[in-house]
């Protein structure tokens, strides 16, 4: 067998000497933090004054506008960052409105990518690029999808598979994962654009960007969430081809898929998420090669512009601005994770710099329209709390609850044994928004048992009531939400008997495993030596 090493298992497992990161530069990391933290608040409590319930804010008019299919997209991306920055109270006020006043049975077209909203019923398998969120797919519907489009969808599906039991949702990314596998060229590779009615390759431009990439961020994503060798083998044969088609000198070009010829020589921001994806598999150095060539750019020009002509090391026409994007900030913190090199805070404090400087308005923070000059554009993608703050924030908190490293856990009994929730090993969707692979592997549901989930959540609050959280709101948005209960102060200090604490009823039916069975959080895959 061989060993592919998730996220959390290859970054934690290392044990790095005292001394080591920030603190050899004298970077104040918990100042950085706490200015992320500010971040956040500027614009959300403006998303809220000025633009709810409309999907983002325009930050340049205090106004909002609808561009994903009018749901109040920034507020529910932001939902999980509340969480990570400690806000309790917040994230549940949160829900409450939601669950009251968002309605998606409207009259809207909706991205498929963007919402995750199945249109699958096509003879490949492959689905649509929009539908209708209340009539479905239009019958005017171009067929031409992106290939991250299709392959976009089996961290989310699998995950509703697995904890309603129904294996339709699973079934059908599956699907479309395979669907694409097929169709790759002779040299390995796929191209942008793909009919999904014929499967004849429209856009025949490979590489790792704009309109490919969280597909190969969803096979690994996949393989460690669920375990599964397929996915992993699938992705390491596209790494080959990829390296040996579109990789010069630690930088990553565009070729045309059958031949392997160059067809664009340049770099896109979108694709500063690969080098994450490199230390996912343990391709640590790598990807801090490919890392420190973005680094580059971004020090040139104060952010990433959307497209960089790397021959001739300057901004593509129209393709000059910046709106904010995470990927380069993703890759720092998970190679962070792996490494402590300071380089990597480094970017986190240069990102804090650019943007505050450059793109905060007293309504928020605008999207850069041109890098060349800093001018702006009245538009704050909903990405910028769900993403790009939230791994700014995580790149400055070591301690935060995603990082457990599998040391502090929830058990919950089940007629069929003990359930582990909370151990760490979060998986992200390629919106940032974590899932905890526990809960797929150990409360899986059966199909002849039914539950209902929000039994679970009880079950889990009920719990979590008395031992972590006291719900209230901070006026100073501060950490003081996360207050210990006096009363279990105590039992929290022996790990023993903190873990005996344990719920005597569930409706969950999870078999009795071993515990290093059932704790598939820390990212292990494994493959047959071929």
């Amino acid at each position: 067998m061989r060993r592919f090493l998730g996220p959390l298992l290859c970054l934690w497992a290392l044990q790095l000497p005292a001394g080591s990161g920030a603190a050899a530069r004298g970077l104040d990391v918990a100042s950085y933090r706490e200015r992320v933290r500010a971040m956040f608040y500027h614009a959300y409590e403006h998303y809220l004054e000025s633009a709810f319930p409309y999907d983002e804010l325009r930050p340049l008019t205090c106004d909002g506008q609808d561009t994903w299919g009018s749901f109040s997209l920034t507020l529910i991306d932001a939902l999980d960052t509340l969480l990570i920055l400690g806000n309790v109270s917040e994230f549940q006020r949160v829900v409450n409105v939601l669950q009251e006043g968002v309605d998606f049975d409207i009259d809207v077209n909706a991205s498929v990518f963007e919402t995750n909203i199945r249109a699958f019923q096509t003879p490949t398998g492959m689905p649509y690029g929009t539908v209708n969120l209340l009539h479905g797919v239009n019958p005017g519907e171009t067929p031409v999808t992106c290939t991250a489009g299709i392959g976009t969808f089996i961290v989310e599906f699998a995950t509703l598979s697995h904890l309603t039991g129904d294996p339709v949702f699973e079934d059908v990314a599956r699907k479309a994962l395979k669907a694409l596998w097929k169709n790759r060229s002779d040299i390995g590779l796929v191209g942008n654009h793909i009919d999904v009615i014929t499967a004849k390759w429209v856009a025949q431009d490979a590489g790792i960007g704009a309109g490919v990439d969280s597909y190969f961020e969803y096979l690994v994503k996949g393989a460690i969430l669920l375990q599964d060798k397929e996915l992993m083998s699938m992705f390491l044969e596209y790494n080959n081809a990829i390296k040996n088609y579109t990789k010069f000198d630690d930088w990553y070009l565009w070729v045309q898929m059958y031949k392997g010829t160059v067809s664009m020589p340049v770099f896109q921001s979108l694709e500063a998420y690969w080098p994450g994806l490199q230390s996912l598999i343990g391709d640590v150095d790598n990807a801090m090669r490919t890392f420190l060539n973005y680094y580059t750019v971004w020090k040139q020009f104060g952010g990433l512009p959307e497209f960089y002509n790397i021959p001739q090391g300057y901004t593509v026409d129209k393709r000059e601005g910046y709106p904010l994007r995470p990927e380069l900030i993703e890759s720092a913190m998970y190679l962070y994770r792996a490494t402590r090199d300071p380089t990597l805070l480094e970017l986190g404090r240069d990102a804090v710099e650019s943007i505050e400087k450059i793109s905060k308005v007293d309504c928020g923070f605008a999207t850069i329209k041109d890098l060349r000059d800093h001018r702006l554009d009245n538009r704050m993608e909903s990405f910028f709390l769900a993403e790009t703050i939230k791994y700014l924030y995580l790149l400055f908190d070591p301690d935060n609850f995603i990082h457990n490293d599998g040391s502090d856990f929830d058990v919950v009994v089940t007629p069929y044994g003990e359930c582990v929730l909370n151990a760490g090993g979060y998986i992200f969707n390629t919106e940032a928004h974590p899932i905890d692979p526990a809960a797929l592997h150990c409360c899986r549901k059966r199909k002849e048992e039914q539950w209902e989930v929000e039994d679970l959540m009880r079950e889990f609050y009920s719990r979590k009531k008395t031992k972590k959280f006291t719900l209230k709101r901070a006026p100073d948005h501060g950490e003081g939400e996360n207050a210990e209960d006096p009363e279990d102060a105590s039992s929290e200090k022996a790990g023993e008997k903190r873990n005996s604490k344990k719920s005597s009823h569930s409706l969950l039916s999870c078999p009795s495993q071993s515990f290093n069975s059932k704790l598939a959080v820390l990212g292990q895959v494994f493959l047959d030596n071929t």
